[in-house]
């Protein structure tokens, strides 16, 4: 099917729930994105802060650029202009220089705290104390040019849909339990950032938000030609 199809077909199937389908575009030529983009695609994720860039420059204007990849504090200054929001957000160092950043360009960037929830080394987050801690610490308070709009998760890789299902299940009571202790009165944290194109359905069941959906919008990755 088209890119254009894979789109239609997602939505049709994900509804008006409220989940947020993001078309994870990395690695992906700009023909693709623009294909995506002319099917009614507007909110597109990105891992590396360079490919985003050069991307941001040459798509349309009106594009919602996710960042959800690993973010190094080095790298803020090149995307606090026109990120919609930062997925990937796992220290207070990091928080601290996305709030000078975004005061530079008069902004307030939306961010998501990234929790650890799977059982591997490879990926990054922090765990619900370390989390705790920094949302309690008197640094986050002064933070003004960044807003906290929920969490963010990567299961493990596995084909094992009751270890992926489990660990959903741990992040939906992670902000739970930050939403009764920090953010009661504040409608702007809602926003759970969990499932893939092989786990989604699973992830909306457990109450995802935001889908992150690469190979099921653009197919698979073809190994380049020798």
């Amino acid at each position: 099917m088209s890119i254009a199809a894979n789109i239609s077909a997602i939505k049709k199937e994900i509804g008006n729930g409220g989940v947020k389908l993001i078309a994870v575009s990395k690695t992906k030529p700009l023909e693709s994105i623009q294909e995506a983009y002319d099917a009614g695609q507007r909110v597109f994720g990105e891992n590396m802060v360079q490919e985003l860039v050069e991307k941001q420059e040459k798509l349309p204007e009106d594009i919602e650029w996710h960042l959800i990849g690993h973010l190094q504090t080095n790298k803020v200054k090149y995307i606090a202009g026109f990120i919609s929001m930062i997925h990937s957000v796992d220290s207070l160092k990091l928080l601290q220089e996305i709030n000078k950043q975004a005061l530079k360009h008069n902004r307030v960037i939306d961010c998501l705290l990234q929790l650890e929830i799977a059982d591997e080394d490879t990926k990054f987050g922090m765990d619900l104390s370390e989390a705790i801690e920094l949302l309690r610490s008197e640094e986050f308070a002064e933070l003004k040019n960044i807003r906290i709009c929920g969490v963010m998760g990567i299961a493990t890789l596995t084909d094992n849909p009751k270890v992926t299902a489990e660990e959903f299940y741990e992040l939906k009571m992670f902000f739970q339990g930050l939403k009764d202790t920090f953010f009661r009165k504040d409608p702007a944290f809602k926003e759970i950032s969990m499932g893939m194109s092989g786990d989604y359905k699973l992830a909306i069941d457990k109450g995802s938000t935001m889908i992150r959906l690469g190979s099921t919008i653009f197919g698979t990755r073809t190994a380049k030609s020798k």
